[in-house]
């Protein structure tokens, strides 16, 4: 019963993602596909039983996408209010974090990465440690993908590049993460 429950699951969310990537009808400044790509990322690791620090990358890179997606809909909106896009970015991140660390999944003694293979001051956990790479390889994607834009007078390259760029890099740098964490 346990396995046609999770096979139902799996099987929704694919659905659900498949019919959102045929639905999308416009490119924000962190387009909704861009966003599908990261979700399906996380699932995708878990369901694979991948590293956590593979899984965290994915889980980073999805946070900041959502709140970039939050700024921009405030944008569209015309919701202006001091220190807006800090404290939506904040409060993203909490919205993920504090669940995780209440069920014991970051924060958890067994999933840190060890110092010169002891624990010590600088010893991280390893869902923690993707979660800040990922958030900083999927900003630095962004900012690279506007800068490339702009150098090519507001263009993009090739179709889809907004959504290539941020995946390729977080795809690099999981197969990385995946061969030293071995």
């Amino acid at each position: 019963m346990k396995n046609q429950t999770t096979s139902l699951l799996k099987t929704s969310a694919l659905g659900l993602a498949l019919v959102t990537i045929f639905k999308s009808k416009v490119a924000l400044a962190v387009c909704p596909l861009c966003t599908i790509a990261v979700a399906s990322g996380v699932g995708l690791s878990r369901w694979l039983g991948i590293d956590d620090t593979v899984t965290g990358l994915w889980v980073g890179a999805l946070t900041l996408s959502m709140a970039f997606w939050n700024i921009n809909w405030f944008d569209k909106k015309k919701i202006h209010f001091k220190f807006r896009n800090s404290i939506t970015v904040v409060t993203y991140y909490l919205i993920v974090i504090f669940p995780l660390w209440g069920m014991g999944i970051i924060g958890n003694k067994l999933g840190a990465l060890k110092t010169f293979g002891t624990e010590s001051l600088f010893s991280i956990d390893k869902l923690s440690l993707g979660i800040m790479v990922g958030t900083f390889a999927f900003w630095t994607s962004v900012e690279w993908y506007a800068h490339v834009k702009a150098k090519n007078h507001g263009r993009a390259h090739f179709p889809f590049e907004k959504v290539v760029m941020p995946s390729a890099l977080l795809v690099i740098m999981s197969f990385a993460f995946f061969f030293l964490t071995k």
